[in-house]
């Protein structure tokens, strides 16, 4: 952990302070004292130049940095008052020699310092912001040591909270695109609904394949690329559900099938395809997971919530899709054949 400004109070430091009575008596404040002394010193923007398709310039007024070498030069330089007087600034201030800050940063007209802190490599950056905030931020506070103080997370860990709200969003957004998708597709407002019951399955896979990562491989943080791999499932697990709920669909309104037959054979029809493009997928992407080598840590933790989330949909998609449309397929209405029969 590192300071910035550093708060060790051992650098020194030279105070002008001004005579206010002195000042008014010149018919000067102190905010023309300090606009003199920046002008003698860094100087002091008057104006700007800008000639036609030209970029516009600065111009500053400056003393010359070789009049001015010692604090104490500085202390009798001669200045200008608004009643035509040419004085030193002895005159109107005085000089003090101290220790400070080597640097004084404002935030919003607050004195701010920042704690410039570089977690370990065996933790990740959001455990680190969660210590910091709920453990460490809460005891400093019982023992009365952050009287006064604003504590705010910013710089990477603040960015990372900002990406983390977004794909939030995205995700919620993905979902909903999907679902009106296949409303449009399906001619219903309820079937979609029990494709995206999936969903939850495929995030819970995600963890658990993230989970066995940090176990049995090597500790992977939940960086932006590894959020994005959940994003990325609200597009994949969504097709095994999809092949079921169409196929016991046709099966119904083409066929005429009994709604719990057809439910049967649209699994039994689909379960050889829908483990075929899994199986495919998941030894495609096993590679991103397992394959060493510079640059794999910043796949890795997409490649293992992909996998883990296909595996789990996958694995119980066979079961609770079909079992969640006993309840609602029986609004569709099945296929009647008629026989036509004409007399001569």
């Amino acid at each position: 952990m590192r300071p910035v400004p550093s708060i060790e109070l051992l650098y020194p430091e030279i105070n002008i302070i001004p005579d206010r009575d002195r000042l008014r008596a010149s018919g000067m404040s102190s905010s023309d004292l300090g606009i003199q002394l920046d002008v003698l010193m860094d100087g002091r923007k008057v104006g700007d130049f800008k000639q036609k398709g030209q970029k516009k310039i600065d111009l500053v007024l400056k003393a010359s940095d070789e009049n001015f070498s010692t604090p104490e030069e500085l202390y009798k330089a001669l200045v200008a008052t608004p009643k035509g007087k040419i004085v030193p600034i002895s005159s109107f201030a005085r000089l003090e020699r101290s220790t400070g800050l080597d640097q004084v940063r404002h935030l919003e007209r607050q004195r701010t310092i920042s704690l410039q802190v570089t977690p370990p490599k065996t933790i990740a950056l959001e455990g680190a912001m969660d210590i910091i905030r709920d453990k460490l931020v809460p005891l400093l506070k019982n023992q009365g040591m952050l009287q006064g103080v604003n504590i705010k997370l910013s710089g990477e860990a603040d960015k990372l909270t900002q990406t983390r709200e977004a794909i939030q969003w995205n995700f919620i957004l993905a979902a909903v695109i999907i679902y009106l998708l296949m409303s449009g597709l399906f001619g219903n407002f309820i079937y979609p609904l029990i494709v995206l019951f999936t969903l939850p399955l495929a995030a819970a896979g995600g963890f658990i394949g993230l989970k066995l990562m940090n176990l049995f491989l090597q500790p992977q943080p939940l960086d932006v690329l590894t959020m994005l791999g959940f994003v990325i499932l609200i597009g994949v697990v969504v097709n095994n559900a999809i092949l079921i709920v169409y196929q016991a669909l046709n099966n119904i309104r083409n066929y005429g099938m009994e709604y719990r037959e057809a439910i049967l054979e649209s699994t039994r029809t689909r379960l050889r395809p829908i483990y075929m493009s899994t199986f495919t997928s998941i030894f495609g992407m096993l590679p991103l997971v397992v394959a060493p080598g510079p640059g794999s840590e910043i796949y890795r933790g997409l490649g293992s919530v992909i996998l883990g989330g296909l595996a789990v949909s996958s694995l119980f998609v066979i079961f609770i899709i079909p079992s969640l449309l006993m309840f609602f397929i029986k609004m569709e209405k099945k296929k009647i054949d008629t026989l036509e029969v004409s007399g001569g």
